[in-house]
């Protein structure tokens, strides 16, 4: 009767029935508070409390809207598109592939996240029902570029998330250092390899109708024009100043924002056009900013109910000492928590001050230690209805309607990449 695992069960119940994701996370926090012995009035404090955690990330997803709307009207996006298009024409699994490799390069080259899926997916869906492409291959695509990177390589958003399971580790007493993350965690990131390469190859394989869509053609973007417009040209340098204003300043909202001035300035849109830009920004990200916004909540509710630590010690109870066991238990409490929460860097920390000392007490070597908590964390992010892996993904895929959020990106990716994930992980832990 843990209260989290209550909760985490009801969640994905409700999100499998298709309940609106942004309900079915406030009912599960608040069966998750109730269960708990909390209040009505505590729980529903303590969600919106803990909402303020994710308050940036939902203020740049909302100007990353009004972003890709602007960059959109520009036609630049369909430029690249057409692009694409006469360089792919029948190569179908191609296509795919150049989409994870892409995605890649948002979380270590360039690493801007789920920024460029807004902006670059949508006008090549015309292209993917020509091709029929299965858009579920696509989903597993995006969040692999989303979650492998950072899981395997200590670059970009990967060194965040090496050093954030680095310092946890180092404040629980175990002392490592961040060139032994990468080493620990390339066990797991093979097993996402192996689920990307599934999904591609053999589930998502076969031609999916779509409804064909009609684009607006009326952008300087015209089979006519090799020349890049002006507008063209100001979305670009646009994109180049969010990217070096992101890393120069950690912020995301200040390297839209710059952007979006830049591009004004450029003549790229009229400053009348503004309100239609964030108008239109949110409606295609509100969604997102939301769900972001009442998971950090969902969060804050999971850990105030101490349901986390007495799940840890129960698992811990019944191993008997047995490290494949303990190893497979302690991922498959990773894989619940960060369900729940919808981020592997938020988990990292929760967890590592109990799965420390448990593993240190079973016999796990520092690097399988690195392993379980990293594996442990990222378990979940893929396969969250509440996560900006799937949330992402869903956002460029669903804009003509024909893509649905739980059934053709979150239940793919969960079952192409935590299953690998699990299976890897655990050998990890007793090989290292």
């Amino acid at each position: 009767m843990n209260p989290v695992v209550i909760s985490v069960i009801v969640m994905v119940v409700l999100c499998l029935l298709k309940l609106n994701v942004i309900i079915a996370l406030i009912i599960s926090a608040l069966v998750a508070g109730l269960t708990s012995g909390m209040s009505l009035t505590d729980t529903m404090s303590t969600l919106i409390g803990g909402m303020g955690g994710t308050a940036e990330t939902a203020l740049s997803y909302i100007l990353l809207g009004a972003l890709a709307v602007a960059i959109n009207k520009t036609g630049a996006a369909k430029r690249l598109a057409k692009s694409l298009s006469s360089a792919m024409k029948d190569k179908r699994t191609m296509l795919v592939f150049l989409i994870a490799v892409i995605s890649c390069f948002s979380q270590n080259l360039i690493p801007v996240h789920i920024a460029f899926i807004p902006i670059l997916i949508p006008p090549l869906l015309g292209l993917m029902n020509d091709l029929k492409i299965d858009r579920r291959g696509v989903a597993c695509a995006l969040t692999f570029g989303l979650k492998a990177p950072y899981v395997m390589l200590p670059v970009g958003f990967g060194l965040i998330f090496h050093n954030t399971i680095r310092d946890s580790l180092v404040s629980n007493g175990m002392e490592v250092v961040t060139g032994m993350v990468w080493k620990s965690m390339l066990l797991p990131g093979i097993g996402m390899i192996i689920g990307l390469f599934i999904a591609i190859f053999i589930t998502y394989r076969k031609p999916r109708e779509y409804k064909s869509i009609d684009f607006d053609e009326t952008a300087a973007t015209s089979e006519e024009s090799s020349k890049m417009s002006k507008a063209e040209i100001g979305a670009l340098v646009g994109a180049v100043v969010a990217f070096v204003i992101q890393i120069i300043t950690d912020s995301m909202p200040l390297g839209i924002l710059s952007a979006l001035l830049i591009m004004w300035i450029l003549g790229s849109f009229k400053f009348k056009e503004i309100d239609t830009l964030v108008d239109d920004g949110i409606g295609m990200m509100g969604f997102i900013a939301f769900v972001m916004l009442i998971a950090s909540g969902y969060g804050a509710v999971l850990t105030e109910t101490g349901g986390i630590n007495s799940l840890v010690e129960a698992a811990a109870s019944i191993t008997g000492g047995n490290q494949l066991i303990a190893a497979f238990l302690m991922l498959l409490i990773g894989l619940i928590i960060t369900m729940g929460i919808g981020t592997s860097f938020g988990t990292v920390p929760i967890i590592a001050a109990i799965y420390v000392p448990l593993a240190v007490e079973l016999g796990f070597s520092p690097a399988a230690t690195i392993a379980l908590i990293g594996t442990a964390g990222a378990l979940g992010d893929a396969g969250s209805p509440a996560s900006d892996s799937t949330l992402g993904p869903t956002s460029g895929l669903s804009v003509d309607g024909q893509h649905d959020h739980i059934w053709d990106t979150v239940v793919p990716t969960f079952i192409h990449y935590n299953i690998p994930l699990l299976i890897f992980g655990t050998i990890a832990a007793l090989v290292l």
